[in-house]
C-alpha cells in the first residue's frame, strides 16, 4: 500500500492537467481547420464534377480528381506545420525543424522520431497523433465518394469503347 502512496505522490498531476488542456484545445483547432478546409475543397470538387459530366467533359473530372487529391494532401501538410507552430509557441521545442520532425511523426503515426519533447508534455504527442488518426480516416472517407464520382465518370466516357 505504501508503494502505491508514493507512487501517487510521486506523479505530476498539474502537468498532465495543463498537457492534457493545451492538447484538447489543439486537437479541436485541427479538427474544426481540417473539417472546415476538406469540406470546403470536397463540395468545389462536387460541383465542378456535376457540371462537368452534364456537358461530358469527362477529362475535367479526372483533372479535378488528382487536383482536389492534391489539395487534400496539402491540408494534412499544414496540419503538422500547424503542430509544430503550436509545439514552439508552447516552448516544448525551440528548434523549428525538429518540432516539424516530431508533429509530422506523431501525426501520421509513423513514429519515425524519437520523443524529444521536454518533462511534462510527454503526453501532448497524444493529441497529435489523434489528429492525425481523426483527420485521416475523415479524409479517406472523402476520397471514396470522390473515387466514386471518377469512376462514373470513366463508365460515361468508355461505355461505348471496347474497353470493356
Amino acid at each position: 500500500m505504501n508503494d502505491f502512496i508514493n507512487t501517487l505522490n510521486a506523479f505530476h498531476f498539474a502537468l498532465l492537467a495543463r498537457d492534457t488542456a493545451w492538447g484538447i484545445a489543439c486537437l479541436i483547432a485541427i479538427l474544426i481547420f481540417h473539417g472546415s478546409a476538406i469540406n470546403h475543397v470536397y463540395m468545389r470538387f462536387e460541383r465542378l464534377t456535376r457540371k462537368n459530366l452534364e456537358a461530358h467533359q469527362y477529362n475535367r473530372v479526372f483533372f479535378h480528381f488528382y487536383v482536389t487529391f492534391l489539395f487534400l494532401a496539402l491540408i494534412h501538410v499544414l496540419e503538422i506545420l500547424f503542430w509544430a507552430i503550436f509545439i514552439i509557441c508552447l516552448g516544448i521545442m525551440a528548434n523549428p525543424v525538429a518540432a516539424v520532425l516530431f508533429a509530422g511523426s506523431c501525426y501520421t503515426t509513423v513514429g519515425f522520431e524519437s520523443d524529444t519533447l521536454i518533462n511534462g508534455w510527454k503526453s501532448f504527442a497524444f493529441f497529435i497523433s489523434l489528429s492525425g488518426l481523426f483527420s485521416l480516416a475523415w479524409t479517406t472517407s472523402i476520397m471514396i465518394g470522390m473515387t466514386t464520382a471518377y469512376k462514373n465518370a470513366w463508365d460515361q466516357k468508355y461505355r461505348h469503347t471496347s474497353i470493356y
